[in-house]
């Protein structure tokens, strides 16, 4: 009987031990990762982000035995759900979510929960190349530290394009935005809260209409918020008469916006992806005619990372994608405007010449800025601007669907 129950206690203590691997024992990471499933949740709205999650997958499977299923999300806020409740219900290991992409409020409410493990992101082997001085937003989510609970694998940063063809110069402020769309009624439109690119908006108009733009990297509870998002809700109810449809639809993502611009609805819209244009253009998805352009005083810019519940299955395997992630091999493959057209997270100098050589040969695309057209990134607002201004945009404008 003690014989039994000693093999017992030594399987659920072996369990436990590759349940919760030690970053810093990459070998060892390796040896658990091996024949592990990851499942990895995240956004799956864009056939060239799915394709490009497919290859990664593939990759990680080939190299160390490691399957990746991605559970497509329409909202992140749906995987964050699922681990709370198994928390709630005291499912403290064996979780369904192994990785999720994640970034913003999400991150912020899971690292305030406890639902995150690590930290680990910083004993990756690949973290070294990371660009966290030239990057900042690398170490920093929307304002909270990451402390090592998530890792980076992607730079974004708003871009609006248009048809040149039917818009030959766009309005490159959030004032001359406005005077433009009541000229223009029906041609611009942009993604209904709370998709993040919708509420991206609602921020992006807010840096360019607020007395005091400092102000939105404090939480929303130390400022007077009414004041200052006054400025955002005039600018709206002059706004949304003059959208696509009279602001009674939305597109309800960005790639949606897409086929507007491809259908003649639309002349203008915003994207997260500076080579999201060019990739579309490539894809046969927009014409050769549609460029990208940067409004007046900056755009925001942030990263996208992939966070490990605390109770996920495949940890160790979830490592292993997210440093794959972060090898210069993919970094070079997402920052190529004919698969997703990504900034990188790495700092290009500090790459060997051959692997500096993958970025060096990448042709933007037509369509893409280059970096000092691209300008310098604006921080996002506290995740607290976000919650608050999804509320109340869905109580002041939002419509059923």
């Amino acid at each position: 009987m003690n014989r039994l129950f000693s093999a017992f206690a030594l399987a659920v203590f072996a369990q436990g031990a590759a349940a919760d691997p030690d970053p810093a024992d990459w070998d060892a990471v390796l040896q658990d990762a091996r024949g592990q499933t990851v499942y990895w949740n995240a956004w799956g709205g864009s056939t060239a982000t799915n394709d490009f999650i497919r290859w990664a997958g593939d990759q990680v499977q080939q190299r160390h035995g490691v399957v990746v299923e991605h559970v497509k999300l329409s909202d992140t806020a749906d995987a964050v759900s699922r681990v709370l409740a198994e928390k709630t219900a005291g499912k403290d290991a064996g979780g369904a979510v192994d990785l999720i992409w994640i970034n913003g409020a999400n991150f912020a409410a899971m690292k305030e929960a406890g639902l995150l493990f690590g930290p680990w992101a910083e004993n990756l082997p690949n973290w070294p190349l990371v660009d966290i001085e030239g990057k900042p937003a690398v170490t920093s989510d929307f304002t909270v530290p990451t402390e090592g609970l998530e890792s980076p694998w992607a730079m974004a940063q708003v871009v609006f394009y248009h048809d040149s063809a039917r818009l030959p110069e766009p309005p490159r402020s959030i004032p001359a935005l406005l005077e433009w769309a009541a000229a223009h009624p029906g041609r611009f439109t942009f993604p209904q809260p709370p998709d993040f690119l919708g509420t991206t908006f609602l921020k992006q108009a807010l840096y360019g209409l607020a007395e005091d733009p400092a102000l939105l990297q404090t939480p929303v509870e130390e400022t007077d918020y009414a004041a200052v998002t006054a400025p955002l809700w005039a600018f709206l109810d002059d706004l949304t008469p003059n959208l696509w449809r009279r602001g009674r639809a939305y597109p309800q993502t960005g790639p949606r916006q897409l086929q507007l611009m491809a259908d003649g609805e639309i002349d203008l819209a915003l994207s997260f992806s500076p080579g999201e244009a060019s990739t579309a253009i490539a894809n046969g998805e927009l014409p050769d005619t549609v460029r990208t352009f940067v409004i007046d005083g900056g755009t925001i810019g942030n990263a996208s990372f992939v966070a490990i519940p605390y109770n996920a299955t495949a940890k160790a395997g979830a490592m292993v994608l997210a440093d794959f992630l972060l090898s210069p091999e993919a970094q070079a493959r997402a920052q190529d405007p004919a698969v997703l057209g990504y900034g990188t997270v790495l700092a290009t100098n500090r790459l060997d010449p051959a692997d500096r050589a993958l970025f060096d040969a990448l042709e933007l695309g037509i369509a893409t800025l280059t970096p000092v057209e691209l300008g310098p990134a604006l921080p996002e607002p506290h995740p607290s601007w976000a919650v608050a201004l999804e509320k109340d945009w869905s109580a002041r404008f939002g419509v059923a669907q």
